[in-house]
């Protein structure tokens, strides 16, 4: 694994509030090596986020905000879907 997804990796595990880390690491640990760099920039740009709007996109209680309303969000919540 190339150095950045190894920090995508360590900041998907590492965001703040435990079920982030959770949800994020896990995809991440499961995806990262065959993002293209237009997704990992996508998901390095949502890692960004605050947690609690990351959260709430994810787990539907808020529409994605449109600017990370993307290929890698949607991976995300059918991610999240199929756990």
């Amino acid at each position: 694994m190339d150095a950045r997804r190894k920090k995508l990796l360590f900041q998907s595990q590492h965001c703040g509030i435990k079920e982030n880390d959770i949800l994020l690491g896990q995809f991440a640990a499961s995806h990262l090596a065959s993002m293209s760099d237009g997704e990992l920039d996508q998901f390095e740009a949502l890692l960004g986020e605050n947690d609690h709007d990351i959260y709430a996109w994810v787990v539907g209680h808020q529409a994605p905000a449109p600017h990370v309303n993307n290929s890698v969000m949607a991976a995300l919540i059918n991610f999240k879907d199929t756990r």
